[in-house]
């Protein structure tokens, strides 16, 4: 097993125990408690995990938002389709916002093979990345702080790269979509970000996997009534997607 692989093993028990053995990683995956003890010294480095006698315990609180390499681990495929249908919705020339998150990203990787004489603005470090060899592609990140693994930028800097800017379309990620609650998201920076990508915006596309369908978070971001497209996978349910599509939201499925 590589050591990303690992790594996300250890990310997936500390979310699902709080905490984590040695001993029992080093059993299960077959591999020295040496080697174990390295892939807990790099997922501490990333600030995902605190290292205690003969193990590990997550730092972070059930109440919010999983990290984000553990959440790139998480049906990687659904969220690969997402990306690549939404990529779909770009049309050349565009102004496009992209935003934080692990679908979003796809987004990203799908358009770093499509469109071209596009504009893309950002907070997230992830997306530039993802776009930054792009050579028909002009590349406007925010600035602002930047949220440890997360690696997205929050702040009045952020938020104020959006005021001066008239940008076709927002796509955005959520923490959750639900017909009562709208489009919410678990960190409070991040979410004041996302309402100053939609003010910025005409058209609002969501990219959210089937799990976050239903799911409220923390902090509303806005009603479904603002949301002109949502991209989902397979794996909702009609029982899901008919009230979503009830608010007059388009749904596409990937």
């Amino acid at each position: 097993m590589q050591a990303q692989d690992r790594r996300q093993h250890v990310l997936e028990q500390l979310d699902a125990r709080g905490e984590v053995s040695v001993a029992k990683l080093s059993h299960v995956i077959g591999v020295s408690e040496m080697t174990i003890r390295r892939d807990l010294e790099a997922l501490e480095r990333e600030g995902l995990c605190r290292r205690v006698h003969g193990g590990a315990i997550s730092t972070v609180s059930r109440g919010y938002e999983p990290p984000f390499a553990l959440r790139a681990g998480r049906g990687p495929e659904a969220k690969v389709r997402i990306g690549t249908l939404a990529a779909t919705l770009v049309s050349d020339g565009e102004t496009a916002i992209i935003d934080v998150g692990t679908t979003t990203l796809e987004l990203a990787r799908a358009l770093a093979g499509g469109a071209s004489n596009m504009t893309v603005l950002t907070p997230s470090l992830h997306v530039a990345r993802a776009l930054a060899a792009k050579p028909d592609l002009r590349l406007i990140v925010t600035g602002g702080i930047v949220r440890r693994g997360e690696l997205s930028l929050v702040g009045d800097l952020a938020e104020r790269a959006f005021a001066e800017l008239h940008c076709d379309t927002a796509f955005l990620g959520a923490g959750g979509v639900d017909t009562v609650a709208g489009v919410t998201e678990f960190n409070l920076d991040d979410t004041r970000v996302k309402r100053a990508a939609l003010e910025s915006s005409r058209r609002c596309v969501v990219l959210a996997d089937a799990s976050k369908l239903g799911m409220v978070a923390l902090a509303s971001v806005c009603r479904l009534d603002r949301v002109d497209v949502l991209i989902t996978d397979s794996g909702a349910t009609e029982e899901a997607l008919a009230p979503i599509r009830d608010t007059g939201v388009e749904v596409l499925v990937a």
